[in-house]
């Protein structure tokens, strides 16, 4: 039976994040740099624990002003520092709950120029090692950043996207570019069934700020376990 891990962005200060939680597998949970503070990250980090959901950290370059979606001029050793100070926030949480920190995933920006930059996807993998080993880290399927992972020792979880435009190579389209965002149920439940069935990803993201995310993630879980796709956590 195929398998697939269907996650989303929460924590980000968004009202669907209850609902989303009793129908994803994995949380990639805001640490404080884009979105999100101590008392979200609890919030969340209960609410996953009460469902079952695998946890994971969501950092990103320090920007609140702009949802951490620009590139922000940091060095290596600047980017491992952010990363790690955010795992890390989350990770006290989590384990004052006796819970247990599956798995980290960057951001926007940063986890674009993570997918193409190797520097940048060293410097977050370094964190990574740094704070927890054991730790899966999630990119973009064929990314610098599962290169990365891999090179370094660590599980890489190759990610695809259910409301995300693709360009030809296999990134994806900028938000700034037309096609960026998928807003139809029919087209994201259809590219999330032909990537679940391709193999191409071992992971689904679903975008817990989108105006539809709880429309999509109903229909695109309906959808996948009517195929006989079993949707369990990757991490």
């Amino acid at each position: 039976m195929k398998r697939i891990d269907l996650n989303a962005d929460l924590g980000e200060g968004c009202a669907d994040d209850e609902a989303l939680l009793a129908i994803v597998t994995s949380a990639n949970v805001a640490c404080g740099a884009h979105a999100g503070d101590v008392k979200t990250m609890e919030a969340t980090v209960q609410a996953a624990i009460a469902n079952g959901v695998t946890i994971g950290a969501h950092p990103s370059y320090p920007d609140r002003e702009h949802f951490g979606r620009i590139v922000l001029e940091r060095t290596p050793d600047e980017i491992t520092a952010d990363v790690t100070a955010q795992i890390r926030a989350l990770e006290s949480i989590v384990r004052a709950h006796r819970a247990h920190l599956r798995h980290v995933k960057t951001h926007g920006a940063l986890y674009n120029v993570a997918a193409r930059d190797r520097a940048v996807a060293d410097a977050i993998t370094r964190a990574v090692c740094v704070v927890d080993p054991s730790l899966a880290i999630v990119g973009l399927a064929g990314g610098a950043q599962l290169e990365s992972a891999k090179a370094h020792g660590l599980r890489a979880i190759a990610e695809v996207f259910a409301d995300r435009g693709y360009r030809s190579d296999g990134s994806l389209i900028p938000r700034t570019q037309p096609g960026a965002l998928i807003d139809d149920v029919t087209l994201a439940v259809e590219q999330a069934l032909r990537l679940a069935q391709s193999g191409a990803g071992e992971t689904i993201c679903l975008h817990g700020d989108g105006p539809h995310a709880l429309e999509f993630a109903r229909e695109i879980r309906r959808a996948l376990e009517s195929a006989g796709i079993a949707v369990l956590s990757a991490a």
